[in-house]
């Protein structure tokens, strides 16, 4: 069993797809959740669906890439649930341009959000964790991070690479107050950002993995519990690959 009852996530981009699978996750295990968005309607959307199922949640618009916009976000979620002992940075923007086509202003902004955002969501959270008697920060990277990808863009794989190497260095200077620091690198999993990939393209991706389907969000979920709860205090630095198989190493 893992000790999550009680304790206050922030997750970013926490209003769909992996981001919800996660607040919905926690929310359900008696966790208190803040859900981030860029959307304003779309937080309190997922948030009110948990609520109404007797969770407690709340939504909040923020703009991961922006110091002021996270501030404000977290004080929030302070100011509602008391503390903060885990940090899911999950926001996110995928890229399908070809080299050639990639225009400098997208890789700008993909780079703002994927890895400047988790990088400032971990910097402003720190006076809130280093309070709590268990703090955790989970990093959302992905397969491409690890070995590429196969049907994303240079700046996706990029952002997420920068993901899973910031995970590494903040994780050793944070290990001293017992801060853990993880990240999950999922596959494809079916979600909205797989659908826009096209038809063809997710079939060419599900030949390439060796379960043979596309994942899902909940699998995801599942393992950014492990890395939420009391019981991993001895993981950290670690980058768990939920992903059927595309890439083992």
């Amino acid at each position: 069993m893992l000790t999550l009852a009680g304790r206050t996530a922030v997750v970013t981009g926490g209003s769909r797809n992996i981001g919800y699978a996660i607040s919905r996750e926690f929310a359900e295990n008696g966790m208190n959740v803040g859900i981030l968005s860029l959307q304003k309607e779309n937080a309190e959307k997922a948030a009110k669906k948990l609520t109404d199922a007797g969770r407690k949640c709340i939504g909040i618009q923020s703009n991961v890439a922006e110091v002021d916009s996270v501030k404000r976000a977290l004080e929030k979620v302070h100011s509602c649930f008391g503390g903060i002992d885990v940090v899911v940075n999950c926001a996110g923007i995928l890229d399908l341009y070809k080299i050639h086509e990639m225009p400098a202003a997208y890789w700008d902004e993909v780079m703002a959000v994927n890895l400047k955002g988790t990088f400032l969501v971990i910097q402003q959270s720190l006076p809130y964790l280093e309070k709590s008697h268990a703090p955790r920060i989970i990093n959302i990277s992905s397969n491409a991070g690890r070995m590429g990808g196969f049907e994303n863009g240079m700046a996706y794989t990029a952002s997420k690479g920068g993901v899973i190497a910031i995970t590494y260095g903040i994780a050793r200077q944070l290990a001293n107050k017992g801060i853990t620091v993880n990240c999950i690198a999922p596959g494809t999993i079916d979600s909205e950002m797989a659908s826009v990939r096209g038809e063809e393209t997710v079939k060419r991706l599900i030949g390439r993995i060796p379960i043979g389907r596309l994942g899902k969000a909940e699998e995801v979920a599942a393992a950014a519990c492990y890395f939420a709860s009391e019981e991993s205090a001895f993981t950290t630095g670690a980058v768990l690959d939920v992903n059927g198989g595309i890439f083992m190493g």
